[in-house]
């Protein structure tokens, strides 16, 4: 019997899993991919927004608010990267100077600290590249940026350290509830639970369904991003955003964590079809352009698609179950999900309390642990020859050595897949986007877990993803 089931592997199941593991549960966390941060947390705009685009009163202007504070703390103690950059709204007419006034006014009423309108020479001593017909732009200096895909893997790794575990190729394809207990059934396995926890993403009203609730739906949005190489020669300070119209907020241009420059996202309702368009690619480069000219979009090193999990109700869903007794949903968390998400594990850890009382995990860790690893592939060397091996870069573009591999790999959560070992350590994510060094990674891989490179598993694709939710 589990105490806590969480069914969803992303950035806010993973947190709500770190944050509960300060408890003395016995909690299980169902993935249905082959690793976690399979989906909308890995193709994502990876800002943390400061909070003035939010509805005042709303649950998103709460949470976005409390978890960008969160940030700088849980980055320190997990050791995943976020930079408190500060970001830029730009306005190039009278009537976008209203709406950005509107945003300030919104933002106060938010709570967000650190906003200001300022005028276009102001901001080109921010950011010296941006157009000189930008007239005005509100300035947030709370804004920052973060690495989401190691974000997600530091909470979960955490919380697995803590005590929890986790069970991935495990879609959870039906509930029922028991008198003293609630079945989760997935394809292969039954699993009896006390509570549920459904942060399923963009299948999170299905799973609501599954315990009888139907008091919102998912309506699948796609986003397509420009990734360009780096550039000594055009530094980016800010995060920079348009004056959002009724078309929407418009593309974005922003650096980042890495040191790269990305330009969109578009927004168009999925219809089945997720590859990218040539319409798509002409709308970030017209509008990335108008905030910031000089882009160059030849140094394209990527070019990808996410998909937003944006609800009908237009907030965050979250909420005990009415029809499912011991179920709360997380459901709906579109942007600024990712700003929000310690947040809502925080929010979501209350709503556990009060249901039930909860006895701390005396033995409970809030920083990840520095871990020692024995590699198969340094099977047979001596200290010196493993030393040696530890520095050879295996990723040139990213400078990624062997060691680093390897540890991402032996980690407590470590990767099974390219995609996995990618989005830990960066190897495979510059200019050759893994032509080179995929080969190698493939066989350090297969070294590691001890099978043949034809067995290693691949990620979900965007396609794959598509083709899953429209079944």
């Amino acid at each position: 019997m589990k105490d806590i089931i969480i069914i969803g592997g992303g950035a806010i199941g993973c947190s709500i899993a770190r944050f509960l593991s300060k408890y003395k549960l016995n909690i299980l966390l169902l993935e249905k991919n082959i690793e976690i941060c399979e989906e909308t947390t890995k193709a994502n705009s990876a800002i943390i927004h400061g909070g003035y685009d939010a509805a005042p009163k709303s649950l998103k202007a709460k949470l976005n608010i409390r978890g960008a504070k969160m940030y700088k703390t849980l980055s320190e103690e997990l050791g995943f990267t976020y930079k408190n950059i500060g970001s830029l709204v730009v306005g190039f007419t009278e009537q976008d100077l209203e709406v950005l006034e509107e945003l300030y006014s919104r933002g106060l009423e938010n709570g967000v600290e650190g906003l200001s309108i300022i005028d276009g020479y102001a901001a080109r001593e921010m950011e010296p590249f941006i157009s000189k017909e930008v007239k005005y732009a509100l300035h947030c200096s709370s804004a920052g940026i973060v690495d989401p895909f190691n974000y997600t893997y530091s909470m979960m790794e955490n919380a697995m350290e803590n005590g929890v575990e986790i069970k991935t190729e495990a879609e959870v394809v039906s509930m029922e509830k028991r008198l003293e207990h609630i079945l989760v059934k997935t394809k292969d396995e039954i699993f009896k639970t006390k509570l549920v926890i459904n942060a399923a993403g963009l299948f999170s009203d299905k799973v609501a369904n599954m315990a009888g609730d139907d008091d919102f739906y998912i309506i699948p949005t796609k986003g397509v991003y420009r990734l360009l190489g780096k550039n000594k020669d055009m530094i980016l300070n800010k995060v920079l955003f348009q004056t959002p119209s009724e078309k929407g907020k418009g593309v974005l241009v922003t650096p980042t964590y890495a040191g790269n420059v990305m330009l969109g996202p578009t927004s168009s309702k999925l219809d089945g079809n997720v590859a990218p368009t040539e319409e798509d690619l002409e709308t970030i480069d017209r509008l990335s352009k108008k905030t910031m000219p000089e882009l160059d979009v030849k140094t394209t090193i990527r070019v990808f698609e996410g998909v937003r999990a944006k609800p009908n109700t237009r907030d965050f869903m979250i909420y005990k179950s009415e029809k499912m007794e011991g179920v709360i949903h997380v459901g709906g968390i579109e942007s600024p999900g990712l700003s929000s998400a310690p947040a809502i594990a925080e929010y979501v850890e209350d709503l556990v309390l009060s249901m039930k009382s909860l006895e701390l995990n005396k033995s409970y860790k809030k920083e990840k642990s520095i871990r020692g690893y024995t590699a198969k592939s340094y099977e047979g060397m001596d200290l010196e020859e493993i030393e040696e091996a530890e520095r050879e870069i295996i990723c040139k573009c990213e400078g990624i050595t062997r060691g680093e591999i390897i540890r991402s790999i032996n980690n407590i959560n470590g990767a099974i897949s390219r995609d996995g070992v990618k989005r830990r350590t960066r190897a495979g994510m510059g200019f050759c986007q893994g032509r080179r060094c995929g080969p190698k990674v493939r066989e350090i891989i297969a070294t590691e877990l001890g099978i043949d490179e034809s067995e290693i598993k691949e990620g979900l694709s965007g396609k794959e993803l598509i083709e899953k939710y429209f079944k």
